[in-house]
């Protein structure tokens, strides 16, 4: 099985000295591969900034360079959305507008299925506001909940249209400050609770 988890920066894993919640699946997998318990290919997509119309412009040609014939089933993970709702204070309006970060969703699910009907959304994080209107190493650039939650909710508005699966986050982390130095990305321990989060569903859903 090859999956290929497509995201930004929290998919990347920073902040994380282990690598981020997908470096830990990966691990995961790795010592089932060991165990002979099956035989997985873990690819971490996640490139940090990018929104939803960026992540379409290279996902065609990311999964071709990494598909083979022998692979066996596919599986996408997306991880998509914190930065579009991203309000940009100089253009006065978020990064991406709701009806197109729709849009973008259904575009990149229909690139998906050109490869694979497993489909699956990861859903959003919250943020330690305090730290992120604006932040500091942008200050034209602030997140907030408010947002976020909205654009959580399109998410899984789209994974119900389509039937596909949505990993509920932003509920079970919310409220907890000591998961995240800068108040946007998941410190250590946030990535470890999003790794049980993501595996756990992984494994009831039998898709591992």
């Amino acid at each position: 099985m090859t999956i290929l988890v497509f995201g930004t920066s929290i998919t990347y894993g920073v902040w994380d000295i282990e690598g981020g919640w997908v470096q830990r699946l990966r691990k995961f997998l790795d010592y089932k591969n060991i165990l002979e318990e099956g035989y997985f290919l873990v690819y971490n997509l996640g490139i940090s900034g990018d929104n939803t119309g960026n992540l379409l412009e290279r996902f065609e040609l990311e999964t071709k360079f990494r598909l083979k014939d022998e692979d066996g089933e596919i599986v996408f993970i997306f991880s998509v959305g914190t930065n579009d709702s991203q309000f940009v204070r100089s253009k006065n309006s978020l990064r991406v507008s709701p009806e197109k970060f729709k849009d973008n969703l259904q575009s990149l699910i229909n690139s998906a299925k050109q490869f694979s009907e497993k489909i699956v959304f990861i859903g959003l994080t919250p943020v330690e506001e305090s730290k992120t209107t604006p932040i500091p190493w942008n200050t034209d650039k602030f997140y907030k909940n408010e947002y976020i939650q909205k654009y959580d909710g399109i998410i899984k508005k789209v994974c119900e249209e389509n039937n596909l699966s949505f990993v509920e986050v932003f509920e079970r982390l919310k409220g907890n400050e000591n998961l995240s130095e800068d108040g946007l990305h998941p410190n250590s321990e946030g990535h470890q609770k999003i790794f049980e989060i993501v595996k756990d569903f992984l494994i009831n859903n039998k898709i591992i």
